[in-house]
């Protein structure tokens, strides 16, 4: 695909690598020419210099051969200008804008093609809110996403020494839980893929993939790992975005304290949340400060300033203090990758949990969901079986009968609508049959064309 970005920051920068990894062409508008010959060293794009909410710089871009503009600049007003003339000037099919303002919701009339043109719409602060309470909501995973309107669930855990599910094989693992069907779909070991056979054995420090029923989710991560107490009491440093984002989701469920450095700010933030949050002005990372607030009592401490060294600093500090579960947000992927499993349980890099949503816009065929796992390396799909036996190269065939892309796996089928669906965890010789929605696990980005390909039906295939 041709595809446009604006803005060469972080979450420009994330999308460029990610898209440019599968081979799609890229050219990048931004005003900062340092910046955009640095991703033209790293990545092979095409960068363009000026303002892209003034068509001669769109027309320089090749935005009259673009199957998609992503707007991806600091401010919305421009995201919003530019995915209108894409659309208006250059009859850009797609456009996808990022936006802060929870005012601009996606299928809204205002973001319609009489409007801005916003065909959808993504917004990173949201995003990492929304997959930071979900580990809050299992505090014993590093990362949990679900499948086909929340009715599975997939769910990363590290295997901890003394943990329920060490030493056990995974034939064993299912002997376990007999009343809730569950598939290992991955397991690594010191990074490296193993083969998840029923006679594989859980060693400490596996880390194991597991899908589910998102109902029985809470009984399978039982079997594999001493589940932890329910998060009670939670402190953050950090209170911009993201922290006002997460301590607003949290006010009925948990403790929260904010620790925020600018004095402003934390008038602005204790005018934003009730009296039962305790907002404090200082550093995250002031050692005598966390002590005095009991930074060791809690279940779990979040380190969201915009700084990655003070992320990664004071996190460590709160670990070190006696901290439950420490959670960092590191911009840096690089960074992010190398503290994945230290000190710090959990190292999350903001521009990554949006690349999901914006890959399942691009990739091809009827994909429902596209999930971003081990850092970018792998992916989690979920497509729908369209078509018949004549035009589908899934409906009407058995599981062993689909030829996967070494080592990717059918993980789970959800058949039927609405709560009643099924969540199967298929054999051998499941068949599938139409509007299926089926969860692949793919290894390695590369082979996500193949797996694409099974979603496509044939020309004669009008349903």
């Amino acid at each position: 695909m041709n595809i446009i970005i604006l803005g060469a920051g972080r979450v420009g920068e994330s999308v460029a690598e990610s898209l440019a990894s599968e081979q799609n062409d890229i050219t990048v508008i931004d005003t900062n020419a340092a910046r955009l010959r640095k991703l033209e060293e790293r990545f092979d794009l095409r960068g363009v210099v000026g303002n892209g909410i003034q068509p001669s710089v769109l027309k320089e871009a090749g935005a009259k051969d673009a199957d998609m503009v992503i707007a991806c600049a600091a401010s919305d007003e421009s995201n919003l200008v530019v995915c209108k003339v894409a659309h208006d000037v250059f009859n850009v099919p797609n456009t996808i804008a990022r936006l802060r303002s929870s005012e601009f919701v996606e299928g809204d009339e205002l973001l319609g093609k009489t409007g801005f043109a916003v065909d959808h719409v993504i917004c990173p602060e949201e995003s990492v809110t929304r997959y930071i309470r979900q580990l809050i909501s299992y505090p014993e995973a590093l990362q949990v996403v679900e499948f086909s309107q929340a009715r599975a669930c997939l769910t990363v855990v590290r295997a901890a020494s003394g943990g329920a599910g060490v030493g056990h094989t995974i034939a064993e693992l299912r002997e376990r839980i007999p009343h809730a069907e569950m598939r290992v779909v991955a397991l690594y070991r010191l990074d490296t893929e193993m083969d998840p056979k029923p006679s594989t054995r859980i060693l400490p420090g596996d880390e194991v993939f597991l899908l589910a029923d998102s109902r029985k989710i809470r009984q399978v991560l039982g079997a594999i790992h001493n589940i932890d107490k329910p998060v009670q009491r939670v402190m953050i440093a950090g209170g911009g975005r993201v922290g006002l984002r997460l301590a607003r989701s949290l006010i009925d469920h948990c403790e929260v304290k904010i620790i925020e450095r600018d004095p402003k700010r934390c008038e602005y933030l204790a005018s934003q949340l009730p009296s039962s949050v305790l907002v404090l002005q200082g550093d995250g990372a002031d050692e005598d400060l966390l002590q005095d607030e009991n930074v060791g009592m809690m279940d779990m401490f979040l380190a969201l300033t915009s700084d990655d060294e003070d992320n990664i600093m004071s996190a460590m500090l709160a670990k070190r203090l006696g901290a439950g579960r420490v959670l960092s947000l590191i911009n840096r992927r690089a960074y992010a990758d190398m503290m994945q499993g230290s000190t710090i349980d959990i190292a999350i890099s903001p521009a990554q949990t949006v690349i999901g949503e914006l890959l399942a816009h691009l990739r091809r065929g009827d994909v429902a969901a596209v999930h971003s796992l081990r850092r970018g390396t792998a992916e989690a799909l979920e497509g729908v079986a369209r078509g018949d036996v004549k035009t589908s190269k899934l409906v009407g065939r058995r599981v062993e009968e689909i030829k996967l892309p070494k080592g990717a796996a059918i993980g789970a089928i959800v058949r039927g609508k609405g709560r009643d669906g099924q969540v199967l965890m298929p054999h051998h010789d499941t068949l599938i049959e139409a509007d299926d929605h089926i969860i692949i696990f793919i290894p390695n980005k590369r082979q996500v064309r193949e797996v694409e390909k099974l979603f496509q039906v044939s020309a004669t295939f009008f349903g």
